[in-house]
């Protein structure tokens, strides 16, 4: 591992192990001593001592090597409980041992640095390209409507034009929606970054679903016909925090309508104690070798197509993840991707038995 990159309490456990298995592992040989040779009671040792390495480093590992040589030789090589070793045979056997324990040691702890220090790199890798990938979606789609804005404001106030009030009207509805956009932006980056942090709140309690499908739609600000809803009565409530689904409803509606020509379909069906949500759509669809990587933070296939940082479906299903649901992937027949949303429901009481009559 790179020097000093384990922690504390992973050294301190490697020299608690190192001690207390020492002890464990005499109490357990001692009696049986008469039963084995020397090299399986080196043998077991030596395992103690590998097992150290990969838990606390090299230090731990090297206390161990010291302990277990020299439980060893008092122990295990006649004469017993001195340090005197009577047979040459047995001197090279506990010699061997301590040099290939601590041979063994510094083996094991360079593969360990050398394995976290691939892990850091790759991590530094992958947060490089995050960054990257959000100073390229700042520099676009973040600007955009700060921009559409900043003009129109500057347009209104420029005395140099002339504006009716269906124009003003026009305008300010323009500049109305860029900050809508670039609100609905900036709440998905907190929320994705507090998803990433463990910081976001998730309350779950049992709710009706058309309550939050209505709710969600509401907010979206749906018109007419852009969406097509199906839901069965007699639906059990799903065990959700409704504000999040919510958001996760309206993220994969909004991305239904813009990249299908036709209105989504919003219908549900039930799979013993769970609900699944479908958001179905006739569009494009999505490769399955590329399921995974839409679900990618700031990932937007072909790096091209309407506004947005590629947040609605990494967001989606990391809201859903965290109200213990599933989010996945299936074409629809006939061509279009379906969006699952799985969600625990609350237990329906058996309906009471009914009363017999008598004949």
């Amino acid at each position: 591992m790179v020097r000093g990159s384990l922690s504390a309490e992973r050294r301190a456990s490697g020299y608690v192990l190192a001690i207390l298995g020492a002890a464990g592992l005499l109490a357990l040989l001692v009696p049986v001593r008469d039963n084995l040779d020397l090299a399986s009671e080196a043998l077991l040792f030596l395992l103690l001592v590998v097992t150290t390495a990969l838990v606390g480093g090299l230090g731990p590992a090297l206390l161990a090597s010291v302990l277990c040589s020299g439980l060893l030789n008092f122990f295990f090589t006649a004469p017993y409980h001195t340090f005197r070793i009577h047979e040459a045979s047995d001197i090279v056997s506990v010699l061997v041992f301590a040099l290939v324990a601590a041979m063994v040691s510094w083996v094991v702890d360079i593969a360990a640095r050398r394995a976290s220090a691939v892990r850091e790199a790759a991590e530094l890798e992958a947060g490089n390209r995050l960054r990257t990938a959000l100073l390229a979606a700042v520099g676009h789609d973040l600007r955009t409507p700060l921009a559409t804005a900043k003009a129109v404001v500057s347009g209104l106030r420029s005395r140099e034009v002339t504006l009716d009030e269906r124009d003003r009207r026009e305008l300010l509805e323009t500049a109305d929606d860029a900050l809508d956009r670039l609100g609905a932006l900036i709440d998905d980056l907190l929320d994705l970054s507090r998803l990433q942090t463990g910081a976001l709140p998730v309350r779950t309690r049992s709710v009706p679903l058309d309550d939050v499908v209505t709710r969600a739609l509401d907010d979206l600000g749906v018109v007419p016909r852009a969406v097509i809803l199906d839901l069965p009565e007699e639906l059990p409530e799903v065990i959700v925090d409704p504000g999040l689904l919510e958001r996760v409803i309206a993220n994969l509606v909004a991305n239904a309508q813009r990249y299908a020509p036709d209105p989504p379909l919003l219908t549900a069906v039930v799979h013993d104690d769970r609900l699944e949500l479908r958001v179905v759509d006739h569009g494009p669809g999505i490769p399955l070798a590329d399921r995974d990587r839409v679900f990618v933070p700031f990932q937007r296939l072909g790096d091209s197509g309407p506004a947005g940082l590629g947040l609605g479906l990494a967001l989606s299903r990391g809201l859903v993840d965290a109200m213990g649901g599933e989010l996945a992937m299936e074409e629809t027949s006939g061509g279009g991707l379906t969006v699952v949303v799985s969600l625990p429901t609350e237990p329906t009481e058996p309906a009471a038995p009914r009363a017999g009559v008598r004949g």
